[in-house]
């Protein structure tokens, strides 16, 4: 019997691209919470403990999936580690081995078709459109996650990671909120509901909107940006060029002023005992990026400035030649051989039209560098904009 051709996925219906489980999540989700928090009063004690929740899941992600899990930016001791999985259970963003996976894989083909979160595919793509449709076994990258295979508590969670994620995101608010001040549907929609879809697109602007807002203060090869705004609405994770740059090191923000909450919840941890062996790179090698992109804006920006015209491309002229166009009615006057037009400088001289008309015809170099007057920078590059010629 002759086997069933295989159809392409791109020839595939709309219907069977898309993820239909992820889809429904994340448009049921903000729905249902929309509808809680406009029918269900806020409490003060909710609204403190939603808060305290959110930051907790949220570092669940930038701190363990993230730092942790995708990067190995720090070692982390067993309690810790746990603390991290089941926080980043609650952000329900898929297990730490799905997360982790994607992630090394978007790191490796960066703004290509093999990377996930493609942000040249557009904003809205590299935000959720990569999760609400399928991907495409024939072209998605590969990335190397044996090492989290090979994590006990990493196939824990993988293995179980549907019961466990409605115990930390759903059960675990409800109950809290419920059992501690009777606040049960409270708990479930602000704790839980509302916290669950601002996570959400919290964490999915480090794919979208650090790829599109800011400054590219490391590199400019690749998309990622650098730019507090991003910061601060990803818990520190806004700072994305120096990331791609430098994906190893356990921060985001290199600057004291910089907003990186996680890289101080990691380094607050590492004085517990907590954390260890944080990965910093080089800071010379940082440096250097930091002036070859200073160095590459400089550049660009002498290509549109005029610097006059280059004194080895000037015409030539003996001094006997200047002088005797000096005195056929020329404006000129020479500074280190080259000569100048002041025509339409001449009533604009801050020091006064008599002492330009002195100087026409003849070498007033000794008197333009400090023999008169030291002339400023300004007034050096302005008369470089003024050169006709030069004493050959």
């Amino acid at each position: 019997m002759e086997s069933q051709k295989k159809i392409p996925f791109i020839e595939l219906p709309l219907w069977r691209q898309i993820n239909w489980p992820q889809s429904i999540l994340l448009l049921i989700t903000p729905i249902m919470a929309i509808y809680g928090i406009s029918t269900t009063p806020l409490q003060a004690k909710t609204a403190i403990f939603s808060i305290c929740f959110y930051v907790f899941s949220a570092l669940g992600i930038t701190a363990g999936y993230h730092r942790y899990y995708a990067h190995r930016s720090y070692q982390a001791t067993l309690p810790f580690q746990i603390l991290l999985v089941l926080s980043g259970t609650a952000g329900v963003q898929g297990s730490i081995l799905w997360w982790s996976r994607d992630h090394r894989v978007h790191h490796r083909f960066t703004d290509t078709d093999k990377d996930p979160y493609n942000a040249k595919r557009g904003f809205l793509w590299s935000h959720m459109g990569w999760m609400v449709f399928k991907k495409d076994s024939a072209t998605i990258g590969r990335a190397e996650v044996d090492d989290l295979q090979a994590d006990p508590l990493v196939r824990l969670q993988h293995n179980y990671y549907v019961p466990l994620a409605l115990l930390m995101t759903i059960i675990l608010p409800t109950f809290v909120a419920g059992l501690g001040w009777g606040d049960w549907k409270g708990g479930y929609y602000y704790a839980g509901l509302l916290r669950l879809s601002l996570s959400h697109h919290a964490t999915f602007c480090i794919n979208s909107l650090a790829h599109w807002l800011g400054e590219a203060t490391f590199d400019d090869k690749l998309s990622s940006r650098d730019c507090f705004i991003t910061a601060l609405v990803t818990m520190g994770e806004g700072y994305h060029n120096f990331h791609h740059e430098f994906p190893q090191d356990y921060r985001n923000a290199i600057k004291a002023y910089q907003y990186d909450p996680t890289k101080w919840f990691i380094y607050g941890a590492s004085l517990l005992g907590l954390t260890y062996d944080l990965k910093i790179f080089p800071e010379n090698e940082v440096r250097k990026g930091e002036f070859l992109m200073e160095e590459k804006r400089l550049n660009k920006m002498r290509t549109i400035i005029n610097w006059g015209v280059d004194i080895g491309t000037l015409p030539t002229m003996s001094f006997s030649e200047y002088k005797t166009a000096c005195d056929d009615g020329k404006h000129w006057i020479l500074i280190d051989n080259v000569i100048h037009d002041v025509t339409h400088f001449m009533k604009e001289h801050p020091g006064g039209i008599k002492y330009i008309r002195t100087y026409i015809g003849k070498d007033s170099s000794a008197a333009f560098k400090g023999q008169v007057y030291d002339h400023s920078t300004a007034a050096r590059n302005l008369m470089a904009s003024m050169r006709v010629a030069r004493i050959s």
